[in-house]
């Protein structure tokens, strides 16, 4: 490691263990849509290029973007991987293959948008907890536009089906070859749908208290962790914001994230990964970050997210001991050798939001690089 780059940025730089992985520096890829798969979900050889530079630039983890696991409801949007056939199977392999190669460690994160779906190929319908439309509208870089559908309310049965193919593509992530699995509980996705009482007014063992409304998360969450047998890491990334509300906080304040992230560690979670889009802010009164109060409650290895792209944020949340690894996603696609130009003692390439205009593809990040004179090759 350079020596300015340890100076400057011990914590960020220090190795970490995260289960049976051990990670060279704290630096992680966030989970980020890129809709650039074919449009069978498979991913292609431009996904590959794109993970792999993350690995060769030095990042300590990287988290693929959310991936649907089944061929029914469970796609948001155009173009988004998945991991339920042989193909897309065998098209991720080529990824974490090639991430492995430069060295790297490399997670899938699973997806199921629920009610927020902007594009399903494999059919019309959408479903949630309960028949009750989302908030805000489709996102035009994700080629959504206007309103989304009214979702129909999932039976018990449908419920145990999803919660089925959590395991059964955690599985599938195994045999792709990948070194573990989040689950993707924030941003209002499905899971956020059953926690969230303004989305789930059912009357069963779904909802209600806290306690019911936290059924799902942890029914997929054992799911998953069944899924990977050992063989590879099982957490979930949490967030309080959505999709639609940014500033939406749990109504249980301190004692909703005490009892959510004990009973996820409980579940087996091996990580916790906490989003959050106000940063460093604290919670609750209580001095402490989300990511924070995490690391206390659920007593785990414990992922950061949030305007953590800037490298003092990120050095300063894991020296406060609030976090143990921070994700970055803006910086990530702004420079994925990110880790390697802060051990170097130099200073990263911006991000752009021209690097994910008009539309948040690979095409347009490759598009903006070439325009601008910057590459990333070695």
């Amino acid at each position: 490691m350079n020596n300015i780059g340890a100076a400057r940025w011990p914590h960020i730089l220090s190795p970490f263990r995260l289960g049976t992985l051990e990670l060279p520096n704290r630096s992680v890829v966030a989970p980020m849509t890129r809709i650039s798969a074919d449009a069978d979900g498979v991913p292609t050889a431009q996904m590959t290029e794109h993970y792999s530079a993350f690995a060769r630039g030095g990042f300590g983890l990287i988290i693929t973007e959310g991936t649907h696991p089944d061929l029914t409801q469970s796609q948001g949007y155009r173009d988004q991987p998945g991991i339920a056939t042989p193909a897309q199977i065998e098209g991720w392999r080529q990824v974490t293959n090639a991430v492995h190669d430069e060295g790297g460690r490399i997670i899938l994160q699973l997806m199921h948008a629920g009610a927020l779906v902007q594009d399903n190929r494999y059919t019309d319908e959408t479903i949630a907890p309960s028949a009750v439309q989302p908030a805000g509208e489709m996102a035009a870089r994700y080629y959504g536009d206007g309103p989304f559908k009214m979702p129909r309310a999932m039976t018990r049965e449908e419920i145990s089906t999803v919660v089925e193919s959590f395991g059964t593509a955690a599985q599938n992530a195994m045999e792709a070859g990948f070194d573990g699995v989040e689950i993707h509980g924030a941003n209002g996705y499905l899971p956020v749908q059953f926690l969230t009482p303004e989305t789930n007014t059912r009357t069963d063992e779904y909802g209600g208290s806290l306690e019911n409304r936290l059924r799902f998360h942890r029914e997929i969450m054992v799911a998953v962790v069944k899924g990977v047998a050992g063989r590879g890491l099982a957490g979930m990334r949490i967030s309080q914001s959505r999709s639609s509300d940014f500033s939406f906080k749990w109504g249980g304040g301190v004692e909703d994230a005490r009892a959510i992230f004990a009973a996820l560690a409980a579940d087996g979670a091996d990580f916790i990964h906490v989003s959050t889009h106000q940063g460093l802010g604290e919670e609750f009164g209580t001095g402490r970050t989300l990511a924070g109060l995490a690391r206390e409650f659920a007593n785990l290895p414990i992922i950061a997210c949030g305007k953590l792209e800037v490298p003092d944020n990120a050095e300063h949340i894991l020296m406060a001991e609030e976090a143990d690894l921070v994700a970055i996603a803006r910086g990530a696609i702004g420079d994925p050798s990110w880790p390697n130009k802060l051990a170097a003692g130099e200073p990263p390439v911006a991000f752009d939001p021209e690097m994910i205009s008009p539309f948040a593809t690979l095409d347009a990040t490759d598009e903006w690089r070439a325009a601008n004179g910057v590459s990333f090759e070695g």
